[in-house]
């Protein structure tokens, strides 16, 4: 699937399940108990706000990775809630998470460990340019390592849709294969474009939030779960290309064991 494809069919399909899409949209809106427990200064609605946050904060990753996969298998269709299963998705991308930013951890205490004595006696001894050069460096290292995991772990959350298997979403090596199979330009095409759009609708959609009260209601309950939505199932719908591939070439083998059976 081409990206201008990808992108059109993502942006239609909250769309397509308006039936569907209020109860992901009362998930959402229970988040915004807590705020509301803030602004009204009541300990009891924060509490409250408080075991519901944690609740729903189990469940509603897992969800958005049921839609990767719907996207992966090029259906429009919503997918159901199951909260044991979500909430098991959830603790699963939360290790996923872990173990991916184990790497940017490292580097940036290294980074930490050499350049933050070095930095400090610059800074003691009033070397402005060097201790700002040193600095920035330092940023620079843990953020490019911090951006090359992040993305490296977005992918692997797609793969673990569509494998259902915490252990090979872990395969960096796959992972990178994944990668190279869908093409780095069409990546890198499709990130550019869904994330112009993305903010583009984000930033116009937030001027809800000028009503008063209901407008932050609306933009927490509505708004960010239609983005949520759009961005799992265009992930699913990339990804699917792999998976297009695979079962090709599974189809293949079964044929060419076919063929030596019968020969």
């Amino acid at each position: 699937m081409d990206v201008g494809k990808i992108i059109s069919n993502s942006f239609k399909y909250p769309f397509r399940n308006i039936k569907k899409l209020p109860i992901l949209f009362i998930l959402f809106i229970l988040i915004a108990i807590i705020p509301i427990g803030i602004v009204s200064d009541n300990r009891y609605v924060l509490i409250l706000g408080g075991i519901i946050f944690f609740i729903v904060i189990l469940i509603i990753p897992g969800y958005l990775l049921s839609i990767v996969n719907i996207g992966l298998n090029e259906s429009s269709m919503f997918p159901s809630f199951n909260f044991g299963k979500n909430i098991y998705d959830t603790l699963r991308l939360l290790v996923l998470r872990i173990v991916y930013m184990i790497v940017p951890a490292i580097v940036f205490f290294i980074v930490l460990s050499i350049f933050g004595p070095s930095s400090l006696k610059m800074f003691a001894e009033m070397k402005v340019p060097s201790f700002l050069a040193t600095i920035v460096l330092g940023i620079l290292i843990v953020l490019i390592t911090y951006i090359i995991f992040e993305f490296l772990l977005f992918f692997a959350k797609a793969r673990m849709a569509y494998l259902d298997s915490l252990s090979e979403a872990l395969k960096i090596h796959k992972v990178i294969g994944d990668i190279r199979r869908i093409g780095f330009v069409k990546i890198i095409t499709w990130l550019i474009i869904m994330g112009i759009l993305m903010i583009v609708v984000s930033y116009v959609s937030s001027l809800v939030m000028l009503i008063p009260y209901v407008g932050f209601l609306i933009y927490i309950g509505i708004v960010i779960p239609i983005l949520e939505s759009i961005g799992n199932y265009s992930l699913g719908l990339l990804y699917s290309n792999i998976a297009e591939k695979e079962d090709n070439l599974d189809k293949f083998e079964k044929e060419i064991q076919l063929f030596k059976y019968f020969n």
